[in-house]
């Protein structure tokens, strides 16, 4: 795909002004880095950053029956969530395979006859999102709408970050829980502020209409001077998840992978009312994780310096154990870091005899319990 079919977000222009490495990211021409990602990695667990993540795609399902459809649609149970909450949950085919991890915010009033969801896939997969929703959404009452282009998303995180919020707002932000959302306006401009993030990271990200994203940009970039706001790119939202030890998709979740074989297996509530869709495969691939463990997801982490990439093979006694599917190297741990898949036997913490085969090079990692950084409340 040439740069000239790129999709660009309402903030492009900030970003070249800015002087941003550019990268297609999912069809979308996103900034990379600034300037140092380490800086900007070392900004958001210190101080605070600020990006523009208006590639995410936002589905808005509504209607009487809006609740039941995602029940049937999702794995999670979405009708047990509250106005201004979100919960995170996942939306498989009907083998039990991962589509796409989602985030499933619930606005409006509870007392309306109309329930207002909004959905919000992984750039890459919005559009497979949207169509198995429209799919499913046969008999129920309820409307799914194509919400993409209706915003623009900038999240701020750090822990300097609800000072900044709080100072362009006055939304009650002490009371806003983690994984909820509630209407206000941030700098005069109207928006769902929501305290969620993919950082490991206290934070917000506000969804605005494009048209008031620039707006918005130099209103937090202004109120985050002092503080050491820094914008930041894809490249250290990356490495801030990979510490945090959140999957992301076609890396620790994809088509091939259940939600229990990613070891995610806590959303999917069996319990709700009804059927939904891969309830017969989850089941079974619940029992089978249960009797006869898949390979676990772990953390890796290098005695040496050399990084390992997605797809190279962890090894023990000369034999193939897993696969690395994330791994960079640590601003916060100082060392190479590394999400694996690896056989049961070789998954527990502290674990001897491991490696990486890094170009025929078997390099010695660590294997410890995610994640590698936990924020101190």
């Amino acid at each position: 795909m040439s740069s000239t079919e790129l999709r660009r977000t309402a903030l492009d222009a900030t970003h070249r002004a800015l002087g941003a490495t550019m990268t297609d990211f999912a069809g979308w021409d996103m900034p990379l880095r600034y300037g140092s990602e380490r800086d900007e990695h070392v900004a958001v667990r210190t101080r605070a950053g600020l990006f523009d993540l208006s590639h995410m795609g936002e589905i808005t399902v509504t209607g009487p029956q809006a609740a039941d459809l995602l029940n049937y649609a999702l794995v999670g149970n979405i009708g047990s969530v509250k106005p201004g909450r979100a919960r995170y949950t996942m939306i498989c085919r009907e083998d039990g395979g991962i589509l796409d991890d989602l985030i499933v915010y619930r606005l409006g009033e509870a007392e309306a006859a109309s329930s207002h969801y909004m959905v919000v896939a992984n750039a890459s997969n919005a559009q497979v999102v949207l169509d198995a929703l429209t799919e499913r959404a046969a008999g129920f009452d309820a409307e799914v709408r194509d919400d993409r282009d209706a915003y623009a998303l900038l999240a701020v995180q750090g822990p300097e970050s609800p000072a900044i919020v709080k100072s362009l707002t006055d939304a009650d932000l002490d009371g806003l829980k983690y994984y909820a959302g509630l209407p206000g306006t941030v700098a005069g401009v109207p928006a769902l502020i929501a305290r969620t993030g993919y950082t490991g990271e206290d934070g917000f990200e506000l969804f605005v209409k494009p048209e008031h994203a620039v707006e918005l940009w130099h209103a937090l970039t202004e109120a985050g001077e002092g503080a050491g706001l820094v914008p930041c790119g894809l490249s250290c939202r990356d490495t801030l998840r990979l510490e945090a030890g959140m999957p992301l998709y076609g890396h620790e979740l994809t088509t091939e992978l259940t939600p229990f074989d990613a070891g995610l297996g806590r959303v999917v509530k069996f319990e709700k009312e009804g059927d939904f869709v891969g309830r017969a495969a989850l089941t079974e691939a619940a029992s089978r994780a249960e009797q006869n463990p898949p390979r676990v997801l772990v953390g890796l982490v290098a005695e040496g310096r050399r990084v390992p990439r997605a797809g190279y093979r962890v090894v023990a006694g000369g034999e193939v154990i897993g696969e690395v599917t994330s791994g960079a190297p640590s601003p916060t741990l100082g060392k190479p870091i590394a999400m694996a898949y690896v056989d049961p036997a070789h998954a527990v913490p502290g674990t001897e005899g491991v490696g990486v085969d890094i170009r025929g090079s078997h390099e010695p990692y660590e294997v410890v319990a995610l994640p590698f950084y936990k924020r101190q409340k």
